[in-house]
């Protein structure tokens, strides 16, 4: 099978698949599910990491919801429409209540933008541009933009609400603050709307979700209870599955799917992500935090940051890592996501000597010595990832201190921008390139933009057209400001994209189950016979 060819068509329809089973009967039923990782907290508003989202979201909801398709869908707003260019009124869901029985209200919204626009909040990506929400009367809001802003639907369709109450009362009136390590009772409980209910919760052990009985819509699938285990070893995660003990699982390593497919009791589900794998590098300190180099930064000189790119051998680390199942790419985004500009897909080509020699023109001659911080438990091969980069580096002269770790640890530290070089991984939870422009590629301030932007890279340029994107209603001239910004991002080389890793979750036959293009895992999609 020709794995990776099957991703890149796939990945340019953007399918979904699912498994066909016969119809279920609705009768009680728990599933399994386990991962390579667990959510690192029920705070809904501490981690914008898909995982977390993804768990959570099952609890939560928000106005604008998104389904199998990843349409926008009424959430706990039933309708929404500009009443002028920087001016969305929101009408919201009656009868709603929270898991508690606090009914739901304009007042939980109200309470919930700000929470997310707040100090410690690792939403304000998507809250950055808002100068306003309001209330109208019990369930009608008005959000008002610093800028005409025709996609703020699709932009706060990650912002999940919590009570006011709820969250006075359990003095988690701030989000959990993931890069202090800063704990609430919102770390280890939750009351949403969503169809599911927060049952236990064990971080690293389980986490059990039961079905809302008292759920305002409807729930396709028919499991009420849902076990979430996180599993770090492969071998382990895949026995479990194979044997019964799991019934979903994520991610199948890619030398297991074979595997995987010929047992007698699960399959392999594969397909396109939206993610895209990159290196990022600390462009803002006059001196790198770990670094050999003393009184400077080198990645503040292109010539350095180009250097990096084409001393990585991206097609050996798709053939040996990946094993066919990802699909390299020159740019931030992934082909399925609005604004793609395949003219500029083309990568720098692979040059070792090219490398060298950009290295001794910026004046190191013999390269250097870096810390590189990458996850181990998050992305598809994400530490062997690093360990390739390294051995690239390492042959143009640059000796890598990998520092491989769990996300829980991971991803605190390079929040907090103590990092010099790293590796993330981003899917735009708008499904538009104007998400990664705001949170990747802008200028940080304190507001928000730039807030994944962990090595600072700034062109005012950039800003400029970020803003412009965001308001402009007229798809060519759109297109047209989106492949100019990724123009100048690419020229700069203001990050080191890598590739789209494919998704593969492995699945018992006994389960019926949708799988998103984002990788999120809407439990009430699934059915167990």
């Amino acid at each position: 099978m020709n794995f990776n060819k099957k991703i890149v068509a796939a990945a340019l329809a953007v399918s979904f698949t699912a498994i066909s089973l016969i119809a279920t009967p609705l009768h009680a039923q728990t599933v399994r599910v386990a991962n390579q990782g667990d959510a690192l907290s029920m705070d809904p508003h501490s981690l914008n990491e898909s995982l977390q989202l993804s768990v959570t979201g099952n609890v939560y909801e928000p106005l604008v919801d998104r389904n199998s398709k990843l349409e926008l869908t009424p959430g706990l707003a039933t309708a929404w429409r500009q009443t002028s260019p920087t001016i969305w009124r929101f009408e919201l869901r009656r009868n709603v209540q929270f898991h508690d029985g606090t009914p739901f209200t304009a007042d939980d919204v109200i309470f919930t933008f700000a929470r997310a626009s707040g100090e410690g909040s690792d939403m304000r990506s998507y809250t950055n541009d808002i100068k306003e929400v309001r209330k109208v009367n019990d369930f009608v809001v008005e959000i008002e933009t610093k800028a005409p802003f025709p996609i703020l639907p699709d932009v706060i369709s990650l912002v999940y609400i919590m009570s006011k109450k709820w969250a006075e009362t359990n003095q988690a009136t701030r989000p959990v603050d993931r890069r202090r390590g800063v704990e609430n009772a919102a770390s280890f409980r939750a009351n949403g709307t969503g169809p599911f209910r927060l049952r236990e919760r064990q971080p690293n052990v389980r986490t059990t979700f039961s079905r809302n009985g008292n759920y305002w819509g409807k729930i396709e699938g028919n499991v009420t209870e849902v076990v979430f285990t996180p599993i770090g070893n492969d071998a382990t995660r895949v026995a479990a599955l194979l044997s019964g003990e799991i019934d979903v699982m994520e991610p199948v390593p890619v030398q297991d799917i074979a595997r995987v497919n010929a047992s007698a009791n699960a399959s392999a589900m594969a397909g396109p992500e939206l993610r895209t794998i990159f290196l990022g590098m600390d462009q803002r300190r006059d001196e790198l935090l770990y670094s050999s180099v003393k009184g400077k930064n080198p990645f503040k000189d292109k010539r350095v940051r180009q250097a990096f790119y084409q001393a990585i051998d991206i097609a050996g680390i798709q053939r040996t890592v990946m094993r066919g199942a990802a699909t390299p790419t020159a740019l931030m985004v992934a082909p399925g996501i609005n604004g793609f500009d395949a003219n500029l897909n083309r990568r720098l080509p692979f040059d070792q000597e090219a490398a060298r020699r950009l290295l001794a023109e910026a004046g190191y001659p013999q390269g250097f010595e870096v810390t590189m911080n990458c996850p181990n438990d998050r992305y598809v091969n994400d530490g062997q990832i690093c360990e390739a980069v390294a051995a690239n580096l390492a042959r143009v002269g640059v000796k890598v201190n990998l520092q491989a770790e769990t996300k829980g640890t991971y991803f605190p530290k390079i929040l907090r921008r103590d990092t010099s070089f790293y590796l993330l991984g981003w899917t735009p939870g708008t499904y538009d390139s104007h998400n990664p422009l705001n949170a990747l590629m802008r200028c940080v301030d304190a507001q928000g933009s730039g807030q994944f932007n962990l090595g600072s890279y700034c062109n005012p340029k950039v800003d400029e057209l970020t803003l412009k994107i965001q308001s402009e209603t007229d798809k060519a001239k759109r297109q047209a400001m989106i492949s100019e910004a990724f123009k100048i991002h690419q020229d700069d080389i203001g990050h080191l994209p890598l590739h789209q890793q494919a998704l593969a979750w492995g699945v018992s036959k006994k389960v019926q189950i949708t799988q998103r293009a984002d990788n999120f895992m809407p439990f009430r999609f699934i059915s167990v016979k």
